[in-house]
């Protein structure tokens, strides 16, 4: 315990703007928590209006040199901070692990992630490139170039404390575009431990800025409508996705939203149960269910369902919650006693609707918000449970018949980010990409996520893409130049 308390106590958590470590102008502070225990870890300075006023200013300022910086320069700095970050990956999986309660074993795959896009998109930086082509009738030549969008605001999650800051500032240093970051109030200590390596791999004063507050709406409002910022990207609940890009309005901003799930997990009558399951324990156990990608809904056909459910109810049973950094622990405790309560409160009105509960459905006594994992069985179509994001290690089940019937199922839902399915029929994996409204499918596969990918969905679950060749372009302009015909004062 002491280690701990001398490990939290050498990361920074003041605010970050224009290359400086300062107070918050107003001198408050808020609590950040252990979810394990509910013990207050440590204090981080809480923004102001002001302070975010403050960090859009220097990212105004910082925007025009920024942007003149040579590709392979900024390129650099990613690849500096991706050794950076990879070198200390037991200080990042250590301080995720504190303020988010993920396993530290979970918390070590979420730093390899993170740190890859800082270097996919160190990649990316030196072939941002136009063209230059003749026009169809001969008279004019078309140059395009693509230049940074500007000064952008990034709103990010707790649920990949690392991953989701990554995700963003990586492209976004690549592209040009300098920003203001405001990490989620419930783990901001990983984004402050990020902005650190930053600093040290070689960021310019200005280019990030970092803001935590426990008031969001009223520090980040005023940023989304001045006309100093021209980039919101934002991770989280559909429901403030959509405030977001309807203030986003005003000044036309460029936006993208990677909202909520609801991801179907389908298992066909030809699977491979073996894989099925393993991907089934992978895409809803994965960050303790805590992920818009994790699997909300089983939708397994009536002829496997029974050994299906039997085999993966005993491997969820199987999962042993405790504090993070016990090296028994496979599963950790949910973020905060809201979300447990959450949980609790779809599990028992599930139970209500006619669902049987398999294992688990319960929350664990004693300190921290642990709650079981829970297999749930004859789920209703019309369970509240099928409807709503879980964001926890529930697994509602529930069968179909035929391929239409899986297809009509699984799109029975304003979202559509992810699904998963498991078959043997290629003809019938390649219809399903077709048929089903997501902007994601993992076939034969329980985690998709990779930074070489364009990550996002459709429908209520975002706009935009981020990851792979696609995700540096959400951070650039198009600008075309038409040139009169050079030959034209030669003919004359």
């Amino acid at each position: 315990m002491t280690d701990e308390r001398a490990f939290v106590a050498s990361l920074p958590t003041d605010l970050f703007i224009d290359g400086a470590w300062r107070a918050a102008s107003s001198g408050d502070r808020f609590d950040v928590i252990d979810p394990s225990t509910g013990d207050v870890l440590t204090t981080v300075a809480d923004a102001s209006v002001a302070d975010g006023d403050d960090a859009l200013a220097a990212a105004h300022r910082a925007q025009e040199s920024w942007g003149r910086t040579a590709p392979r320069e900024r390129a650099e700095i990613l690849r500096r901070a991706f050794e950076i970050v990879t070198a200390r990956t037991e200080d990042f999986a250590l301080a995720m692990t504190l303020e988010m309660g993920k396993p530290l074993a979970e918390a070590r795959g979420e730093v390899a992630y993170g740190a890859e896009f800082l270097r996919w998109f160190s990649e990316e930086a030196p072939r941002v490139s136009g063209r230059y082509s003749v026009a169809p009738d001969g008279r004019n030549r078309l140059l395009v170039v693509q230049r940074p969008v500007g000064p952008c605001l990034f709103i990010t999650p707790w649920n990949f404390p690392l991953a989701m800051a990554t995700r963003k500032i990586a492209p976004a240093i690549a592209a040009g575009c300098t920003m203001v970051l405001k990490p989620a109030a419930l783990t901001p200590l990983t984004a402050l431990l990020l902005t650190e390596v930053l600093r040290e791999a070689g960021l310019p004063d200005g280019v990030l800025n970092v803001i935590p507050t426990t008031h969001a709406g009223a520090v980040t409002g005023p940023l989304v409508q001045d006309p100093r910022l021209r980039k919101l990207s934002f991770t989280g609940s559909t429901g403030v996705g959509q405030r977001l890009i309807a203030d986003s309005a005003a000044q036309v901003l460029r936006v993208s939203m990677e909202l909520g799930g609801n991801a179907p997990f389908l298992v066909f009558e030809d699977a491979d149960l073996d894989a099925a399951v393993d991907g089934a324990v992978l895409a809803k156990m994965r960050n303790g269910g805590e992920a818009c990608v994790a699997a909300n809904r089983f939708l397994v056909h009536e002829s496997v369902a029974r050994e299906f459910t039997e085999r993966f109810a005993a491997r969820i049973g199987a999962f042993v919650p405790a504090r993070g950094t016990d090296p028994s622990s496979t599963v950790g405790p949910l973020v905060d006693a809201a979300t447990r309560d959450k949980v609790a409160s779809l599990v028992e009105g599930a139970v209500a609707q006619g669902a049987r509960v398999a294992v688990g459905g319960s929350v664990i006594p004693g300190p921290g918000y642990f709650y079981q994992p829970t297999v749930l069985v004859d789920v209703p179509a019309d369970a509240d449970i099928l409807r709503e994001e879980i964001f926890g290690p529930v697994a509602p089940i529930l069968t179909f018949r035929d391929e239409d019937e899986a297809v009509r199922l699984a799109n029975d839902t304003e979202f559509g980010l992810v699904c998963f399915a498991y078959t043997r029929d290629l003809d019938r994996g390649l219809r399903l990409a077709e048929r089903l409204e997501t902007g994601m499918l993992g076939l034969n596969a329980g985690v998709v996520s990779n930074p070489a990918a364009p990550f996002g969905g459709v429908k209520q679950s975002g706009l935009g893409r981020e990851g792979g060749a696609e995700g540096i372009h959400e951070y650039l302009e198009t600008v075309y130049v038409g040139i009169a015909d050079p030959f034209a004062s030669r003919s004359a």
